[in-house]
């Protein structure tokens, strides 16, 4: 089959095509700016990349063409597809119809932690000699490649609930159909496709009715939104995470241990690389997904302690001058809170810089402008970037007051964060983008 994917260069489209390209199909594809460092991995994998949407492209004449959910009606490229009524379908579609059809499918969904749990959750399979496939958001360290065919029938997925394309409005993780789903979080996100919370649960209760019977979903006890997702309807097997009195994950930032407990006490324990409340929830719901496919706790753990995390979480890009430069891709404020949270235990009484661009279309809107205070506490001082916003980035922050300056020009961004950082501190980089190539551009200047 020959598929040419509109709107390739994204992580979600991209790792369909590499997939799609393992699984013996000829793949083309184009985007608006066909950019790294996707495009390089897609040219490595031998796919044609065409930059820009002319209808000229119809001459590839493909057996379908695969429509991402960053193509709109109007594309000129989708219009002409439409009045010659081609053959088209979304990613997820095809995706479920040509790689995940009679998989066991893990799928990992929430508003916040859905790549990392996916990623651990890959690696305990791949430690145990499963071999998954996997597609995933980002790129995880112990694997280096954010989407594998694999070699069995597991397959572990990012399931996010953003929409399918323009022309189905449900949620991507809809078309997955897991037999083990973990249901990390919920809340507010995506302010540009739902109007409230409850939208958002109704999507998940779409999710937990695609489940059998002889399924498996892993929830965390502590959130009530889950709670009235489950209260709706639930013809599975359910078991809970962060639950004081069941499955729970203790730990100590300072020494690196992780502890598991269960309704009967503790089950073990080992030591890891990584810190954080929110990171051992991660890896408590990625340890019971895994044990449903027969990975036990202490397999589990142990490939706990070399998991290398995922690219652009708490990534360290370098350290200048004593200065330590740090890359994440928090973009909510309560990721944004959770990671600066994280830090602050690791690093004590040092100064922290937090730097952030509020580039999620939910960030855009403004909808979680008056989170944001809140959300930095933690740091000693926060500078953000605030062109291309519809709102004043300036007023939001007024709470912080002279803790916080907003810059909507890159360069004098990069100069004030400059001249304000001093041996030992701490830069904490938060975009879900590339953010200007801000952080080379950070370490030249301390340097310089």
């Amino acid at each position: 089959m020959h598929i040419h994917i509109l709107g390739i260069c994204g992580t979600f489209m991209g790792g369909i095509a590499q997939l799609a390209v393992a699984a013996g199909h000829k793949v083309t594809g184009c985007d608006a700016n066909v950019y790294p460092p996707m495009s390089d991995q897609l040219r490595g994998a031998g796919i044609e990349l065409i930059e820009g949407y002319d209808p000229e492209q119809l001459a590839l004449a493909p057996d379908v063409f695969v429509v991402g959910n960053a193509i709109s009606r109007g594309n000129p490229l989708l219009e002409t597809i439409l009045d010659r009524g081609l053959a088209y379908v979304s990613g997820p579609q095809w995706l479920a119809d040509h790689v995940l059809q009679g998989r066991w499918v893990l799928g990992v969904a929430g508003t916040h932690g859905k790549t990392t749990t996916s990623s651990m959750l890959a690696w305990i399979l791949e430690d145990a000699n499963l071999a998954p496939g996997f597609l995933i958001g980002g790129v995880p360290l112990n694997f280096g490649v954010s989407a594998r065919l694999g070699e069995t029938p597991f397959f572990v997925i990012e399931a996010d609930e953003y929409d399918t394309a323009f022309c189905d409005k449900r949620s991507k993780f809809i078309h997955y159909r897991p037999r083990t789903a973990i249901l990390n979080n919920l809340e507010f996100d995506h302010a540009d496709i739902f109007a409230d919370l409850a939208a958002i649960e109704t999507q998940f209760h779409h999710l937990v009715r695609t489940l059998p019977a002889s399924g498996l979903i892993v929830s965390n006890a502590a959130e009530a939104s889950l709670e009235r997702v489950l209260q709706r309807g639930c013809w599975s097997e359910v078991q809970r995470f962060n639950d004081p009195a069941g499955y729970r994950v203790s730990g100590d930032d300072a020494s690196g241990e992780l502890i598991l407990h269960g309704p009967q006490g503790e089950i073990g324990r080992c030591h890891w690389a990584l810190t954080g409340d929110h990171n051992r929830a991660n890896a408590c719901a990625a340890l019971l997904a895994a044990r449903h496919v027969g990975v036990t706790f202490a397999n589990g753990l142990e490939a706990l302690s070399r998991f290398e995390n995922v690219k652009r979480r708490m990534e360290v890009r370098g350290v200048v001058k004593g200065i330590t430069v740090y890359d994440d891709f928090a973009h909510h404020p309560t990721a944004m809170a959770t990671t600066v949270a994280g830090l602050r235990r690791k690093v004590g009484n040092a100064r922290i810089l937090a730097v952030f661009e509020p580039r999620s279309n939910t960030m855009k809107l403004g909808t979680m402008k008056s989170q944001l205070p809140a959300s930095l506490t933690d740091v000693d001082l926060a500078f953000c970037y605030g062109a291309n916003l519809g709102w004043d980035a300036a007023a939001a922050l007024a709470p912080m007051g002279e803790r916080a300056t907003v810059d909507c020009e890159l360069d004098a961004l990069v100069e004030r964060i400059q001249a304000a950082a001093r041996p030992g501190d701490h830069i904490l980089v938060m975009s879900n983008g590339g953010f200007g190539g801000i952080h080379g551009k950070l370490l030249a200047a301390l340097a310089g």
